[in-house]
C-alpha cells in the first residue's frame, strides 16, 4: 500500500503527544497502522521491512532509535553509525508515513538507569543473551514502549536476529498486545553476508571472508 497516499510529503515526528495525536486521525478514518523499528542507518534489509508493513497496513510508521539499554558500557553505543538525513530521504522514496525520532527523554521521562523493564525470562539469557545479559531486556523494553506509544495493528521485524523476533513474540503474546507480530527474511549481500548496519565497521576485505560464514 506504500505510496498508495497520493504523494503526501514524510512526516518526521519527535514528540509521542504529535504521533499520538496522528494516530488517533489515522484510527477515525479506520486506517490501519503498522510499525517497523529500527535504530536507522537503514540499509536494503531494513527497506524490505518497510515495504512488507505496506503491504498488510494502510499507514506505515519507522521508528529510528538508538536504544541506550541494549548496549554493554563496553558496546558501541557512542560509536552506532547515525545518518538520520539519508534514512528520511530513503523513507520519503518509499512513501512511509511517519518517521518518528524521539530523543532519550521521550521514551524515558525518567533517568535511564533504573527505567521500568520488560524482562522475557529464560529466552533472553541464552545464546546471544548469555554474552549480552543486558541486550534483550534493553530489546523488550524499548519495543514494548514504542509499540505503547504508536499502537500499531502489526509491527514487522527481520529474520536475521532470529533469537530477537522470538524473544518479542513471546513478549506480544504473554503480555496480550494486540499488535500482530510480521517476520521478513533475512535480506544478504551476494556473498551472502546478512545485511546489517554494523557491516559498516567491517573492510572490504572482512566482508568478503564474512560470507564464509553463510556458506559453511
Amino acid at each position: 500500500m506504500l505510496g498508495a497516499r497520493g504523494g503526501a510529503a514524510l512526516q518526521r515526528i519527535k514528540t509521542i503527544s504529535e504521533l499520538r495525536e496522528l494516530v488517533a486521525v489515522w484510527r477515525e478514518a479506520g486506517e490501519s497502522v503498522a510499525l517497523v523499528p529500527t535504530m536507522g542507518n537503514l540499509h536494503k534489509g531494513h527497506m524490505s521491512l518497510v515495504h512488507l508493513a505496506g503491504e498488510h497496513a494502510e499507514r506505515v510508521i519507522v521508528s529510528i532509535f538508538v536504544n541506550p539499554t541494549q548496549f554493554a558500557p563496553d558496546e558501541d553505543y557512542a560509536d552506532y553509525p547515525r545518518t538520520a538525513a539519508v534514512d528520511a530521504r530513503r523513507l520519503s522514496r518509499a512513501g512511509v508515513d511517519v518517521l518518528f525520532e524521539p530523543e532519550i527523554s521521550e521514551i524515558y521521562p525518567g533517568n535511564v538507569e533504573g527505567s521500568a523493564q520488560v524482562v522475557v525470562q529464560g529466552l533472553s539469557s541464552e545464546l546471544e543473551g548469555a554474552f549480552r545479559p543486558e541486550h534483550f531486556v534493553g530489546v523488550t523494553s524499548v519495543v514494548n514502549r514504542l509499540m505503547n506509544v504508536c499502537a500499531p495493528d502489526i509491527a514487522v521485524f527481520g529474520q536475521k536476529d532470529y533469537q530477537q523476533l522470538v524473544v518479542l513474540r513471546r513478549m506480544v503474546n504473554e503480555l496480550h498486545m494486540l499488535v500482530t507480530v510480521l517476520a521478513g527474511p533475512t535480506e544478504r549481500a551476494k556473498n551472502g553476508l546478512a545485511l546489517s548496519s554494523r557491516n559498516s565497521y567491517l573492510s572490504d576485505e572482512q566482508q568478503a571472508q564474512a560470507g564464509a560464514i553463510y556458506k559453511t
